[in-house]
């Protein structure tokens, strides 16, 4: 009777052992909110399930939220888009390899009744410039994310020091882009957004497309598994398997047959090893 016990107990054990194990067959994902918000995520991951039977979590933060949560060791892959603190996130050690993914761009968004006069303008330059010397309202996340970088890149290019220039004109919010596009709805105001967010905006009242196709508002994303030798509890294999779908031919076409209403949101350009 003892030894059928045991053996029931030891077959119980298993079970469970099993099912933890099954359960744990996951991974959490530090990433952008464009890639969340837009529908993205929604699009990707039952295919990358279904496949491999890995359950990714995400974590939708500004970029420098993520790769703050990266550095802490609390994800186990990121996938952001602000490739010069990509770049420092590696030099430090604390991610192992930089995959470049996808690109969209950025486009400047504001009231169709344009009191900037910049409509139609392909020059992100002179765009901010005017916005500057008119003083006409602009919403900044403000929040560290990779598109709040790109802005203050933008206003830097253009010869403006935002930090020692900035007026009332000039609002901070400290909050993501659905919000900023929010504030700059209510209050018929200026704001950057990634194009994928934009499109996938419901509320964008008298908001349209102002500024888009200049080179400088490229945008391009990149995907890091957090160092394994720096955080122990990164699940190194279930991530690397996440990271080398999305740059497979299968992961790159998912990508790219992602769309609303026709447009397409992301391009997927793994191949290109100097994105």
């Amino acid at each position: 009777m003892f030894t059928r016990r045991l053996l029931m107990a030891i077959a119980v054990s298993a079970v469970f052992a099993g099912s933890a194990f099954a359960q744990d067959k996951s991974i959490l994902v530090a990433s952008t909110t464009s890639t969340q918000d837009s529908g993205l995520f929604g699009h990707l991951l039952p295919m990358f399930k279904d496949k491999t039977g890995i359950d990714v979590k995400v974590v939708a933060q500004g970029t420098g939220q993520a790769i703050d949560t990266g550095r802490r060791g609390d994800a186990d892959v990121l996938f952001v888009h602000a490739k010069a603190a990509e770049e420092k996130f590696l030099s430090e050690g604390f991610g192992v390899k930089r995959y470049p993914v996808m690109y969209n761009d950025f486009v400047l968004v504001g009231p169709k009744s344009d009191p900037a006069g910049i409509k139609g303008s392909k020059d992100i330059d002179a765009a901010f410039k005017t916005l500057k010397d008119k003083g006409i309202d602009f919403i900044s996340r403000g929040d560290k994310s990779g598109t709040h970088q790109a802005e203050l890149n933008l206003w830097k290019v253009a010869g403006i020091d935002i930090a020692a220039d900035k007026g009332p004109w000039y609002k901070e919010i400290g909050q993501g882009m659905g919000a900023a596009l929010n504030t700059a709805a209510a209050s018929n105001a200026y704001v950057l957004t990634d194009r994928a967010t934009w499109l996938s905006f419901k509320n964008k009242g008298e908001l349209v497309i102002e500024v888009e196709g200049d080179k400088r508002l490229f945008n391009q994303y990149g995907v890091m598994l957090v160092n394994p030798a720096k955080h122990p509890n990164v699940k190194q294999e279930f991530g690397q398997q996440f990271i080398d779908w999305l740059v497979s031919s299968e992961g790159q076409k998912a990508i790219a047959d992602f769309k609303i209403n026709g447009e397409q949101l992301f391009y997927p350009n793994a191949s290109d090893p100097g994105a």
